[in-house]
């Protein structure tokens, strides 16, 4: 996998631990949930990616 800059954002710690625990659960990671979020807030979740790209 490619490396990515690492990005810093201010997040309440409850809704961070409560994030961090669902995405555990679920077997993924807080920040690939963002990453996500973050494609589908800007429209670009349907845009092709690489193999082995996530």
């Amino acid at each position: 996998m490619a490396k990515t800059p690492i990005r810093t954002l201010r997040v309440d710690p409850e809704l961070w631990d409560a994030a961090k625990a669902k995405a555990q659960a679920e077997g993924t990671t807080v920040s690939e949930v963002l990453i996500q979020a973050l494609r589908q807030y800007t429209g670009q979740d349907k845009v092709h990616r690489f193999p082995g790209s996530r």
